[in-house]
């Protein structure tokens, strides 16, 4: 199998059987949209100290933006909010990449499937989406708690 229809599966995958979605109780909430294409997220972070005790979304749009939402709550789900906005961070650089990097797989895990769509500027966005509205929820919940550190 190529890597590129391996990595087609996996975002379908995704998109098809999403993790984390469905709004849940949580410490912050925002509401993204992509104004290119209309898609659109409603996220809530739930924090435990220092720790991403949970990400629940609501969304619309494209299976790419659908199965990135998924993709974030497998990867930062659990982690500190330090480690997971490292985790943001290397996905954000592979998505700049504009498909010259293929992403550090034992950070990124399933998010590596995004390379290929780095190289469609327009498509970016989509991936991106998700990730964004994670990083606004998680700044705006960690306003609200200023005992915690990221460190």
């Amino acid at each position: 199998m190529k890597l590129d229809s391996m990595y087609q599966e996996i975002i379908l995958d995704h998109y098809r059987n999403p993790h984390g979605k469905g709004l849940r109780d949580g410490d912050a909430e925002v509401h993204h949209v992509n104004p290119t294409c209309g898609d659109e997220i409603t996220l809530r972070v739930k924090l435990d100290g220092a720790v991403v005790e949970d990400v629940s979304y609501e969304s619309q749009g494209c299976s790419i933006s659908q199965a990135s939402a998924s993709v974030l709550n497998d990867l930062v789900v659990g982690k500190t909010v330090g480690e997971a906005q490292q985790v943001q961070e290397a996905f954000l650089e592979l998505m700049q990449s504009k498909g010259q990097s293929e992403g550090d797989e034992e950070i990124l895990e399933d998010a590596v499937a995004f390379a290929g769509v780095s190289k469609y500027p327009a498509r970016v966005k989509c991936a991106l989406l998700g990730w964004m509205a994670w990083k606004d929820a998680t700044a705006k919940a960690l306003a609200g708690h200023p005992e915690i550190t990221t460190d």
